[in-house]
């Protein structure tokens, strides 16, 4: 498609008519996130969140790293000032907001921003040879992108205090465990597990994937019966959809559902 071939530093492939696979591409510099890189993906996610054709999304890297940091040479000279009138961390929040499923396919090592970033996708599929790691303080640093609050949400505070303070690396199979991934595969699998969870994501009504994504972000935030409240009226809501008419009679009729998205 053409209006996803003019990236620099992306590979942007449609393996599927409906799964959109963006390819980080800096493999000289084990992907180092520069601010160009960052600004041509909050471009990409833009399209294809916007891009009615497409279920879900797959990012992925190289086999040896998915993105090994932020761009150090590029963030030596930065002050304040830069940060905070750049707005260089915002191609993260980005992909927060991006309403449809996306994917980190991690091979390699997401350390630092690479992490915070895989950390800001829906969920993780990790290569057996994935590292993770938050070594920001090893540099007089902390992590900016996401990277406290996100790893806090998703492994509990005691890890996340150990993981951040110390800057260690953890393997994938210690991400397994603490269910920071939702599967570990050999090397050469990565990429095609990852895309066939999209696969199996992207065939289901494109409203209702949307909706449930969206309650189960909201419950990182709110209580328990705030977040079943905001459930239920996303469940109501779908009610009014003709996918949800078109689910319930083909599955009454023992037929495939031919989703419209409305």
């Amino acid at each position: 498609m053409a209006a996803y071939s003019s990236f620099e530093h992306l590979l942007v492939e449609f393996p599927e008519d409906n799964i959109a696979l963006v390819r980080l591409n800096r493999p000289q510099v084990l992907n180092a996130l520069s601010v160009a890189l960052l600004r041509e993906l909050e471009a990409v996610l833009g399209q294809l969140d916007a891009d009615d054709a497409v279920g879900c999304i797959v990012l992925t890297g190289s086999e040896r790293a998915f993105a090994a940091g932020a761009d150090l040479k590029e963030m030596a000279g930065f002050t304040p000032m830069d940060l905070q009138l750049g707005e260089l961390l915002r191609p993260w929040d980005r992909v927060g907001l991006v309403e449809k499923p996306i994917i980190a396919a991690v091979s390699g090592y997401a350390l630092g921003g690479g992490f915070e970033l895989a950390l800001a996708c829906d969920t993780i599929v990790a290569a057996e040879s994935a590292r993770f790691g938050l070594p920001e303080v090893q540099l007089g640093i902390m992590p900016g992108a996401g990277g406290t609050q996100r790893l806090l949400r998703t492994i509990g505070k005691a890890r996340a205090m150990e993981i951040i303070l110390t800057g260690r690396h953890i393997t994938a199979a210690e991400a397994e465990a603490m269910g920071l991934v939702c599967r570990v595969v050999p090397e050469e699998e990565c990429v095609a597990a990852a895309l066939a969870l999209a696969r199996d994501i992207a065939q289901n009504a494109p409203l209702a994937v949307r909706l449930a994504k969206r309650a189960i972000l909201h419950a990182e935030d709110a209580p328990l019966s705030a977040g079943i409240e905001y459930e239920r009226q996303l469940f109501h809501l779908l009610f009014a959809s003709e996918d949800q008419k078109e689910g319930f009679d083909a599955f009454l009729n023992k037929r495939k559902p031919q989703w419209r998205g409305r």
